[in-house]
């Protein structure tokens, strides 16, 4: 009898000790994190979306109900925190990443290997970009970010990619000499000024122009 009630003890410990360590959980200083309890995201009290946030201040009407997110409550960086088993902690790096313009996240072979990316100019000759392109999470629209797109990372790029292709067909320079940095000046300020440019956070660091019949 004492050797079950020892048995008994024991697994019952076992499991305590489990599930207190399975539970505890720290987020480091570059991170963040939102808690989801049976799959569903932990929403902030008053079930407010990002429609009530600044980042949707540049949104126009037709758009304001396609980027209509829940605001999720975010774990800030710290610990250790507690989870149930029930409950999952999805962790989020804020911080800022710098990537190849080029790179092409499903196709690595794409755009010269990576090295250069394609575009057709106005006067129908092939534009050569290189440079790169600097993105964050932003830390008020992570729903988004997790659980509304399955691949943020490619999104991010289809959307540079797109944008500054559409400007580069349409750019007219003013003189020869001013071709190449008129070229990423005007996809630079295409870039921050398109509605919801700043809920994908991308800024344009290089961009050199070079043309090749």
């Amino acid at each position: 009898m004492q050797i079950l009630l020892g048995c008994a003890i024991g697994v019952l410990g076992w499991f305590v000790l489990r599930f207190i360590r399975m539970g505890l959980y720290t987020v480091d200083q570059n991170e963040r994190a939102v808690k989801t309890s049976f799959g569903r995201a932990v929403r902030v009290i008053g079930g407010k979306t990002t429609l009530e946030d600044p980042i949707a201040d540049s949104l126009r009407p037709e758009e304001r109900d396609r980027y209509c997110y829940p605001q999720v409550q975010v774990i800030q960086p710290g610990g250790p925190y507690f989870k149930m088993p029930w409950e999952r902690i999805h962790k989020v790096s804020i911080a800022t990443v710098t990537v190849n313009m080029a790179l092409d996240p499903e196709d690595p072979t794409a755009n010269d290997n990576g090295s250069r990316l394609e575009a057709v100019g106005k006067d129908q000759l092939n534009t050569g970009l290189t440079g790169q392109i600097r993105y964050r999470v932003s830390e008020s629209n992570l729903y988004a970010y997790l659980f509304g797109i399955k691949k943020p990372f490619v999104h991010v790029m289809a959307y540079f990619v797109s944008v500054l292709r559409q400007r580069i067909a349409n750019f007219e320079a003013k003189s020869a000499a001013t071709a190449a940095a008129g070229a990423g000046n005007n996809a630079e300020s295409a870039i921050s000024s398109l509605p919801g440019a700043e809920m994908t956070g991308v800024s344009i660091t290089i961009c050199e122009r070079t043309c090749a019949t």
